[in-house]
């Protein structure tokens, strides 16, 4: 059951009620509790609820503020919750009336909260904080009666205001002219599993096999496994600080014909199993049909390559990177404007990203009315299909052109100059991903189900876009006061400032 809880927003509106004490309204918490709009979140978080019974549930301030505080601490579900008990900002930000001492939720709810809150959600709420759409207009202008936003936003999109763009009238041109530019690159954000080898895989799955066989056939006679044997020809193996080839080879052998064995003692009996021994055991076929392949046909590679018993959807992304040349997690392909990212396309296999830019410049056509005038990529988005697109568009794509170089000296010089620097450019792109793998928990994702995976990716960049435009304002905030104070300190240096406004960068 899910109760609507819009309307205590209201009272957070004005930070001095919060428990009667006077919070600093420049605080960071403060600051990103003002930019998101709660009420339009919740009408988002209350449609995944479907009965109308059962306790009320946490609001989604809560639930996604959760989110945001774990993410921005790197802290664990338990540290998390005893953070927010101590800390009346984080309390504020979350939606609390007043400071309590008792912590507003059990740990376990970050669970659920994850399993709740949909990537989509996660989505339009990055649309709406870094400018790019705002998917919450038209409910807010039928909430407000077509005037502006409420939870003390404008009606438009976030960071840049509003970003509806109005229908072409006959005199204005078709296709406006491109403008801004995009940045396009992927990586891949790690999960939390050990180093997948075929040896350990198989005997996972012989393990588990096993454990399905105990629970089936209870204490009676069971049927033989050689479990003992088994591990002792694993380990033979495993403790080997050399293997050899011919050992790995006779090591899967027997691995494979224990698995084989198994499987059929639980053919006979698939109406005992459970749903969840069912699922597993699906799995482990397919691993066992993999690695079989494999060893008879004597090769390393195979089509969706399970990695991982218990995150099959897990697979290997080849990176060609030094030190780590294989991944093992989802591949993310980011945009870059303005310095806000934005989730591409993420996918669990190992998708190319080149084939990623037509909807991403179609995407950015879409929020800003217009295409980009750059493309900043590296060269696996180089594609004849990009190109043509681009060209046709009128989109400048960064890296060397096509054909012969101009004979033209100076011009090829030119154009050897522009490609080293939207090179250097191209590189903000990069930091991006070292910020999300080094401050934050984009380096190692921690989850263990599919879709809570997902959210922790989106997490990250949501809790990253908000904290730079924190950080964006209070700069403005300040240039703003320190103009103000130099012009009535200074008045001989007013004409520095003439050409700057007051209130430069606050809109943003």
């Amino acid at each position: 059951m899910y109760k609507q809880q819009c309307k205590q927003v209201s009272m957070f509106e004005e930070e001095t009620l919060f428990g009667g004490v006077k919070l600093d309204t420049n605080n960071p918490w403060i600051r990103m509790a003002k930019m998101i709009p709660w009420s339009s979140v919740e009408d988002r978080y209350a449609e995944t609820f479907d009965g109308g019974t059962g306790n009320p549930a946490k609001s989604a301030r809560m639930a996604i503020g959760a989110l945001v505080i774990r993410e921005r601490y790197g802290f664990s579900d338990e540290d998390t919750l005893q953070e927010i008990r101590m800390n009346p900002y984080l309390q504020y930000f979350i939606g609390l009336t007043s400071f309590q001492h008792e912590a507003p939720f059990d740990q376990s709810t970050m669970t659920l909260f994850r399993r709740r809150v949909s990537t989509e959600m996660l989505a339009e709420l990055n649309d709406f904080i870094i400018g790019r759409a705002n998917p919450y207009a038209k409910k807010e202008v039928e909430r407000s009666g077509g005037g502006s936003g409420t939870d003390g936003t404008d009606g438009g999109g976030g960071a840049g205001g509003s970003n509806e763009n109005p229908e072409p009238s006959q005199s204005q041109p078709s296709e406006p002219e491109p403008q801004g530019t995009m940045t396009l690159d992927a990586t891949c954000a790690p999960q939390d599993i050990h180093f997948p080898t075929d040896i350990r895989l198989l005997n996972e799955a012989r393990e588990a096999l096993e454990a399905m066989i105990d629970t089936v056939y209870g204490v009676g006679k069971k049927p033989r496994t050689y479990r003992r044997k088994a591990r002792k020809d694993y380990l033979r193996y495993a403790r080997n600080r050399k293997p050899t080839s011919n050992l790995l080879r006779k090591s899967l052998r027997k691995q494979l014909g224990y698995i084989a064995r198994d499987l059929g003692y639980l053919e006979r009996v698939l109406n005992a199993l459970t749903e969840r021994q069912l699922e597993r055991l699906s799995v482990i076929r397919e691993l066992y049909a993999q690695q079989r392949e494999m060893y008879d046909e004597k090769k390393n590679r195979v089509d969706n390559r399970i990695v991982s018993l218990h995150e099959p959807w897990v697979r290997p992304i080849v990176r060609g990177k030094v030190g780590t040349a294989v991944e093992f997690g989802a591949k993310v392909a980011i945009s870059l404007v303005d310095g806000y990212s934005r989730i591409e396309d993420l996918r669990w296999d190992a998708f190319a990203e080149g084939g990623t830019l037509i909807a991403s410049a179609e995407a950015y056509r879409r929020d800003y009315g217009h295409y980009p005038a750059r493309i900043l990529a590296d060269k696996a988005y180089r594609t004849r299909e990009n190109l043509s697109y681009c060209k046709e568009n009128g989109i400048r794509m960064s890296g060397p052109k096509l054909g012969r170089p101009p004979k033209d000296k100076a011009v090829y010089r030119q154009q050897l100059r522009e490609e080293w620097l939207e090179s250097g450019e191209r590189a903000a792109i990069e930091c991006e991903f070292g910020v999300g793998k080094r401050r934050y928990t984009l380096d190692l994702i921690t989850t263990r189900l599919q879709h809570t995976s997902e959210v922790a990716i989106h997490v990250v960049f949501l809790t990253m876009n908000l904290w730079k435009r924190v950080r964006r304002f209070l700069c403005a905030f300040f240039s703003s006061h320190f103009q103000t104070h130099f012009r009535l300190r200074f008045p001989c240096f007013s004409s520095v400032f003439a050409d700057i406004p007051v209130n430069v960068g606050l809109v943003s």
